[in-house]
């Protein structure tokens, strides 16, 4: 029996359909990865199926009993611990606690230790909500809520922090410490790579290959989905295509169903046009002689034209982001040099007096843990942080342009349209145009900053950067939010770039296909390796000194 079933699913958001006339079933034990483009309508599917949302018609039906997980794209923090949002996640203990205080109490009372009866009443109760607080894991809760946490890397003085003050990282750890606290048969997370360092990402890999339940991901990490699901769901114009195996399957048997879609759909167009040609023929010879056969034939054409199960024709690609970085200057050989730098925070040292050069046409990947320091080296690099000590150099003729991982160089009140302006003098309906290519809406483009996705945040920091025409690039994580489609395109448009990228990412994918060196930020030094990603973790395999 199935867990969840929707069934022909109607959902308005913003009075846009994004989902229509859907179907899809979630097995036990599944493990599905929901793919589609941004504003697909992913995360709202997923809330949906969580019953946080409600459908604007169409049924969903869930097993009785179910318990479903949720981890959202964003996680907030506030004042409570680490520990104290894990424990939080299991109100129904909590309402138990509530009532054996209740009973407690109940027992203090003289009305009631004068009275046998009641006293049999209080007891018997109390004995009931003992046995059931012991079924339901209750005594041992607040030991598993550390164990979660301390599982997934964090240690006993974070556990202790109000969330509010750990980084992005660290507060999706105890929303996935959550998720695991609540025992649930389904387990929704809507990107839960995001913040994530390269070993945490690791370790969410084998907390989705031990988990007992049944797991629908939404997730941009290419690497994420091959390791962990065993179908794609893709979610396009509203509905859902499955296909079976991981994300490299489905792609190798998407490109195959569309090439055998448009092989059909050219033999059926040539056979209608066959067709169409006939009955013109035949209509023509009934014009000149009168004889019925002519137009009994015409019709019998026509017949067969309209008896065809119609061939659809095929996308064979959906549209994407006109993105291409060119620089405007071709810069001198050297382009950064970093010199006995430092740096640190209130006396907390983050950088201990690293150097680096880099050169022309370099594809650097940085690396390390979350808090080593990486978007502190990156802002360092692109003149956005002076460092405590030390010299960063720059080329004369050297242009840099920077990524920010938390869009924070984009003006929250300013609209896509006036950024574009004031970064190069264009008339509205250029502006409108070209933002346009980049998968905007117009609504979107006279809409500020603060109202658009992150996704659509990354796009249009991407369209300022191209705008830049910079010869250099710094790039702190500039897949987050984007979609697989999204992020390929900028992989192509950075791989046929003429000037220098720097790149802080853990996207394992596009640190591959990218990167020929790799710098691991750790313990405030710099770790220096020539070659890729997959060279780079195979090294870290062999003892220190064969590396």
């Amino acid at each position: 029996m199935s867990l969840v079933t929707l069934h022909v699913i109607h959902k308005y958001f913003g009075g846009r359909l994004i989902l229509h006339g859907l179907d899809f079933a979630l097995n036990p034990a599944a493990r599905i990865g929901l793919v589609g483009a941004n504003g697909a309508g992913k995360s709202t599917l997923l809330r949906l199926i969580a019953g946080l949302d409600e459908a604007n018609s169409g049924d969903i039906a869930r097993r009785k009993g179910l318990r479903v997980a949720f981890l959202p794209q964003h996680i907030p923090g506030d004042e409570r611990s680490a520990l104290q949002t894990v424990c939080a996640a299991r109100p129904d203990l909590r309402a138990i606690e509530e009532q054996l205080l209740a009973c407690e109490r109940a027992l203090a009372e003289p009305a009631v230790t004068a009275d046998v009866r009641r006293i049999e009443g209080v007891l018997a109760r109390q004995e009931q909500l003992l046995s059931r607080f012991e079924a339901l894991g209750g005594p041992g809760f607040e030991g598993e809520a550390r164990m979660h946490l301390r599982a997934l890397g964090l240690d006993d003085a974070d556990l202790a922090l109000p969330t509010s003050v750990l980084s992005g990282g660290q507060r999706k750890l105890v929303g996935l410490a959550t998720c695991l606290a609540q025992r649930p048969d389904l387990m929704l997370l809507d990107e839960p790579e995001t913040h994530l360092d390269l070993p945490h990402r690791q370790q969410l890999e084998k907390l989705i290959h031990d988990f007992e339940g049944a797991v629908l991901i939404v997730s941009h990490d290419r690497y994420l989905l091959d390791e962990t699901v065993s179908q794609i769901a893709e979610l396009d114009n509203g509905a859902i295509t499955l296909w079976p195996g991981n994300y490299s399957a489905y792609t190798l048997a998407r490109e195959l169903k569309l090439q055998r879609q448009q092989e059909m759909y050219v033999a059926q167009q040539k056979e209608i046009a066959r067709l169409e040609e006939a009955i013109a023929r035949f209509k023509l010879w009934a014009r000149m002689v009168v004889d019925e056969r002519h137009i009994k034939q015409a019709r019998n054409k026509q017949r067969q034209i309209d008896a065809m199960d119609k061939v659809e024709r095929p996308v064979l690609q959906r549209r994407q982001m006109a993105l291409r970085f060119r620089s405007a200057a071709r810069g001198g050989q050297k382009v950064l040099d970093l010199r006995q730098v430092s740096m640190a925070f209130d006396d907390e040292p983050v950088l201990l007096a690293v150097s680096e050069e880099i050169r022309r046409g370099e594809r650097v990947g940085i690396l390390g843990a979350n808090g080593a320091g990486k978007s502190v080296l990156g802002r360092i690099l692109a003149g956005l942080l002076a460092p405590t000590e030390g010299e960063r150099w720059c080329g004369p003729s050297i242009t840099v342009g920077y990524f920010a991982q938390g869009h924070e160089t984009l003006p929250l009140d300013a609209t896509p349209v006036d950024l574009v302006r004031a970064a190069r003098p264009l008339y509205e309906e250029q502006a409108v145009a070209l933002l346009g290519k980049f998968l905007f809406t117009y609504e979107q483009m006279r809409q500020p900053v603060r109202t658009l996705s992150g996704g659509e945040r990354s796009r249009l920091q991407l369209v300022l950067l191209m705008l830049g025409n910079a010869n250099c690039l710094v790039l702190d994580e500039p897949t987050n939010h984007l979609d697989i489609d999204s992020a390929e395109v900028l992989e192509s448009a950075l791989e046929q770039y003429d000037g220098t990228v720097i790149v802080i990412s853990h996207d394992r994918y596009f640190l591959d296909r990218l990167c020929d060196r790799v710098i691991e930020v750790r313990a405030g030094e710099l770790w220096r390796f020539d070659g890729g990603y997959s060279e780079w973790l195979a090294a870290q395999a062999l003892p220190v000194g064969q590396r």
